[in-house]
């Protein structure tokens, strides 16, 4: 039997960024001051940051049996992920390329060859999970992994970035809600996010909205509440929702206040931003705790 904190279920992605001074227009080039690659994709970073942050976590998505799929294997096995519960085949690895802009803006486009996972495609029958983190990406392994998560007590959290069939599959069976703000927006049609926030508590009783550099707001049966962003010298924003998603899953396997899950998993996400890459960027323990020891309370 094997026992982690999280097993993150979803997406991966090899990621390739490209710092330029713009974002070029329609028909217009440009040329970029340096290329940065490495493993991405929510649910995979969601792993790594866990395992960074001191706790144990594992995976289970796709990646393609080519050159980019051996390197992102690596780099979850060099971070102490268990890679037990991965698909391979000869499609593509699902690429991800990244402009990023100085202050912190990025473009994003992926590129997904294989199509989504079955159901049955990988067996959970040998592992168990405090906690088991979904992305919405592998809309029906997730719900086999939300039945098995059900079936040994382990609490359930869905990363909701954008609506899709996944994360719309998932929003209310979930122990816990995280979304963006563009989810928020997109699945009640509201554009102010403490209304959105309102409507979404209708679907799922415990929901956190994350806004960036705008902090977040949640609401559960206990209260409702705000919290201002960190702010930090954002370089690059991949992967700061990844990290937000990750370090929250692990607080509330670890049974951290709510208060205090909040606070840490917004910490988590503001130092992602202070490093090019969105897997070189997610911090370790050490510098999480350092960092917030230095923060005025928020």
């Amino acid at each position: 039997m094997i026992h982690v904190d999280i097993l993150c279920v979803g997406a991966s992605s090899f990621d390739m960024t490209l710092e330029v001074s713009t974002h070029p227009a329609a028909d217009e080039k440009t040329t970029a001051n340096s290329l940065l690659t490495c493993g991405g994709g929510p649910a995979a970073n969601a792993a790594i940051t866990v395992t960074r942050l001191g706790g144990t976590a594992a995976y289970a998505g796709y990646l393609g049996t080519d050159v980019y799929g051996d390197r992102h294997l690596e780099e979850l096995k060099a971070d102490g992920v268990v890679t037990d519960f991965i698909v391979r085949s000869s499609e593509s690895t699902p690429l991800s390329v990244v402009l990023a802009k100085p202050n912190g803006e990025r473009s994003l486009v992926n590129y997904r060859a294989a199509p989504p996972l079955l159901a049955d495609s990988i067996d959970l029958t040998p592992l168990r999970a405090k906690v088991m983190l979904a992305d919405g990406h592998e809309p029906e392994l997730s719900l086999t992994a939300m039945k098995h998560a059900r079936a040994h007590g382990s609490k359930t959290v869905l990363d909701a970035g954008s609506v899709k069939p996944g994360t719309v599959a998932l929003a209310d069976q979930v122990d816990y809600l995280v979304c963006s703000e563009l989810f928020a927006q997109e699945f009640t049609g509201e554009s102010h996010m403490e209304t959105a926030l309102l409507k979404l508590t209708d679907c799922n009783p415990n929901v956190v909205i994350t806004m960036g550099a705008k902090g977040l707001i949640w609401k559960t049966p206990h209260g409702e509440g705000a919290l201002p962003a960190y702010r930090v010298n954002a370089i690059d924003t991949t992967g700061a929702g990844d990290a937000f998603h990750g370090a929250f899953a692990l607080g509330v396997a670890q049974g951290i206040a709510w208060r205090d899950l909040l606070t840490f998993s917004s910490a988590v996400a503001a130092l992602s931003t202070t490093k090019v890459g969105a897997r070189i960027g997610l911090p370790y323990r050490k510098e999480v705790d350092r960092f917030l020891a230095e923060q005025p309370v928020l």
